[in-house]
């Protein structure tokens, strides 16, 4: 087994009487500090006849809270040098910033705030409704290959509406969205219980734990909600759909496979990552060599696991896309040949001398680099917490990569075949 770089980093552990679980991670290198907030909830959450609800929320969380105004977050966050920001997931919502470290409360104090409860008005919702339709106008509606894969190919992939709808909502379920709505997903999600906070960077423990007790402490106790499972079993057979795209300049095709579970199976889930940046990470990669470069059948082609790119950012289910764009509009059957061959290429013969080797050093410093600037590794401890109750796995999963066997990849690769996967054909051009 190689012996690959593992970052080591102090982690304290604490519990709020609400139920508030707190990560401390102490650098006293910079002065810099990071919080962040993670709430169990995202779009696999939203009940049906109101998709999109989690990232609108997430909106209204920015529009002011029980002390405070509409826009002094953003205030006292930059009038401090700091910035902010939040974002939805499939699994999970965050609210983060990265202060000076004297601002350190400051920056507690405001998360705590709109723990206690974001100020839900019509005028409110209203505001943020058109914000986040004007945002689905930009980046889905009027963008070419806008919200491909990731909106249409769950769709096809998976079953259940918890994991098949669109997460940035249609304009009908997010127009008929109403303040109490609003109240009652505050109410079931925005538990403390339900919450990971996270603070890394130039800090003394003891007191960080003595302030976060000082502003969380008092945010009344809530029942947090059981999450249901929402895995599905395997397909049973191919499944082919059609997305059409009047901006796209050309054609492109996504390909989606059920992975193992990252929580529960994470070695055998570090076997298909592994396997995933063989098939497509640089110009050596097994997809590069033969669609782009050698048979000249695509312009690009990028292969992933997780939704968003990121493999560790959900639980079961999850998915590994293979997606690319290719000039001639005929030519979808022989690129699916063409990357069902190279798959099992790997899955007959086995991988080239130095291959794994090769992309498992170039993952391991991704993962290593994330965990350099303060905030964004508070980020990572907070999400391998929520996700896996551990923070300190980000840190471990060199070793657990190094682990993984050639075998464990041809394995892995056996299991992508034709009959366990969802193929989605974008058509350009208007519908008419």
């Amino acid at each position: 087994m190689p012996r690959l770089p593992a970052p080591t980093f102090e982690i304290v552990r604490h519990t709020l009487d609400n139920g508030l679980r707190v990560v401390v991670a102490p650098d006293r290198s910079a002065p810099v500090v990071g919080v962040a907030v993670l709430y169990d909830v995202g779009f696999r959450s939203e009940p049906e006849g109101r998709t999109g609800f989690a990232h609108l929320f997430e909106h209204l969380m920015f529009q002011g809270s029980q002390n405070l105004e509409k826009l002094d977050h953003m205030r006292y966050v930059e009038s401090s040098g700091g910035m902010f920001n939040g974002s939805t997931h499939f699994d999970y919502t965050d609210y983060f910033e990265a202060l000076p470290s004297n601002a350190l409360e400051r920056g507690l104090f405001l998360e705590a705030d709109r723990m206690r409860g974001p100020r839900i008005t019509e005028e409110n919702l209203a505001n943020q409704l058109d914000v986040v339709k004007n945002e689905i106008r930009v980046n889905v509606m009027n963008s070419p290959y806008g919200g491909f894969p990731w909106i249409p190919l769950p769709a096809l992939l998976f079953d259940t509406f918890a994991n098949s709808h669109n997460g940035y909502g249609g304009f009908e379920d997010l127009e008929s969205a109403t303040t109490d709505d609003a109240r009652d997903f505050f109410r079931r999600y925005y538990a403390p219980g339900n919450a990971v906070l996270t603070v890394a960077g130039d800090v003394d423990v003891d007191k960080t734990i003595a302030l976060v007790e000082q502003h969380f402490g008092a945010i009344k106790r809530r029942r947090t909600p059981k999450r249901p499972d929402f895995s599905e079993p395997p397909l049973p057979g191919e499944r082919r759909g059609t997305h059409r795209d009047a901006h796209a300049p050309v054609p492109a095709v996504a390909v989606g496979y059920r992975v193992p579970d990252p929580v529960n199976q994470l070695d055998d889930l570090l076997a298909t990552l592994l396997l995933t940046e063989v098939l497509s990470d640089g110009d050596a990669s097994r997809l590069q060599r033969r669609l782009v470069q050698r048979d000249e059948l695509v312009t690009d082609v990028s292969a992933y696991v997780g939704e968003f790119g990121d493999p560790f950012d959900e639980r079961d289910p999850t998915a590994l896309t293979i997606s690319a764009r290719y000039p001639d509009a005929g030519a979808l059957e022989t690129i699916l040949r063409a990357t069902d061959e190279e798959i099992m290429r790997v899955a007959d013969d086995g991988l080239e001398r130095g291959e794994l080797d090769r992309v498992r050093t170039r993952l391991v410093s991704v993962l290593v680099r994330s965990l350099d600037a303060v905030l964004s590794r508070g980020l990572e401890f907070a999400k391998y917490e929520l996700l896996h109750g551990r923070a300190e796995l980000v840190t471990e999963l060199p070793q657990r990569l190094a682990a993984v066997t050639d075998d464990a990849v041809r394995k892995a690769a056996a299991e992508l075949r034709p009959d366990r996967r969802a193929v989605l054909e974008l058509v350009t051009g208007d519908a008419s």
